[in-house]
């Protein structure tokens, strides 16, 4: 493009064309080829060998949304089955800041050092407005990254938490069949996410911290009547005394709870996750655990129940799956939001009015 400044009129000013602008792409850039999807078939016999590469594929297509994705997924997990149940779940929670991650990965290297493979399937909150997550347990969970016994698998909320607790729960099958006998499960520590944890596990943990404030903020009926064990994280330095007093107040808030189920008394330590303080005596209490449950057949039990309720919780979603695609009851839900919203029709008879057209179909 010639500058008008370039003109006769404008003796003495020369303006020097521009360089002209590389592409926005990289020449030199190749596409990576796509990997051609496995068959059910393959996938599993990789699992089953304890290939990592082969279990992450498989994940993931558990995760996918895509009805064919779907297919393939539940072929795999109904191969699986017959090759899982034989690991320790560990169910593990606390608010947000107590020291989830970190805990993690010094249990999860003490675990590695008396042998076996340890999964760590770990719930991200998503943001309610983008959507998104930042899936950062791995940066916390420095040492278990790397080490080749250990599988980290951060798992999205995105705002349905149910669904994700059904593709965690199949995961636990994935792994199991993989070979990894202990099976650590992070809840994202807000909201109903430890009732959907809860579910899935055998023993659940609560982590929590002292001299932050109320102590006796912490003890909720909900969690605590949950919770197989509690700790106290943090118990160092100058927190140790703190540490010590949440630790008789915690002891004493379990005895106004109603005995367990499986009778065991739920018991209170402390530790520091970040010092690795007291983590054998944690352990130890997670040990002496299983060893009560097996013995009063308990365990046995109590993933009889959990198998009948993941099988009516997955009745009610695919009911509100096949529900709301419905291209029907879409038109129909449009129609009477409009009603409801101009004060023509209570949302009690709109509602109604929709299930019976749905039922009559």
């Amino acid at each position: 493009m010639e500058h008008i400044e370039n003109d006769d009129r404008f003796g003495g000013l020369t303006v020097n064309k521009g360089v002209n602008q590389p592409p926005v792409v990289n020449p030199y850039l190749q596409r990576r080829k796509r990997k051609p999807q496995l068959s059910a078939g393959d996938l599993v016999e990789g699992i089953l060998k304890g290939d990592i590469t082969t279990l992450a594929r498989a994940v993931t297509l558990v995760e996918s949304l895509s009805p064919e994705h779907q297919t393939v997924a539940q072929e795999v997990i109904e191969k699986c089955l017959p090759h899982s149940g034989k690991s320790r779940r560990i169910g593990i929670t606390g608010v947000p800041g107590a020291g989830k991650s970190t805990s993690i990965d010094v249990f999860g290297l003490h675990v590695l050092k008396r042998g076996g493979k340890l999964a760590v399937l770990a719930i991200d909150p998503s943001s309610e407005r983008t959507k998104g997550s930042i899936l950062g347990d791995k940066t916390r969970m420095e040492k278990l990254a790397i080490h080749p016994d250990a599988f980290i698998r951060p798992s999205p909320s995105a705002g349905s938490l149910g669904g994700v607790a059904r593709k965690t729960r199949e995961t636990i099958v994935l792994c199991e069949a993989a070979g990894f006998d202990n099976i650590f499960v992070e809840t994202v520590g807000v909201g109903q996410s430890e009732t959907a944890v809860h579910s899935m596990v055998d023993y659940f943990l609560l982590i929590q911290l002292a001299g932050t404030g109320d102590e006796l903020q912490g003890i909720k009926r909900g969690i605590m009547e949950m919770a197989d064990g509690i700790v106290i994280n943090k118990a160092d330095g100058d927190n140790i005394q703190r540490a010590k007093l949440a630790q008789a107040q915690f002891r004493s808030a379990l005895h106004l709870f109603p005995p367990t189920e499986s009778g065991w008394s739920p018991e209170v330590l402390t530790y520091s996750g970040y010092f690795e303080l007291g983590i054998a005596e944690v352990w130890d209490m997670i040990d002496r655990y299983f060893a009560f449950v097996d013995a009063n057949g308990y365990f046995e039990r109590k993933r009889s129940e959990q198998a009948r309720y993941w099988m009516y919780e997955t009745i009610d979603e695919q009911l509100r799956a096949h529900f709301y695609h419905n291209p029907d009851i879409k038109r129909m839900l449009e129609e009477k939001e409009i009603r409801v919203l101009n004060n023509r029709q209570s949302s009690f008879t709109a509602a109604r009015d929709v299930l019976d057209h749905y039922f009559s179909m």
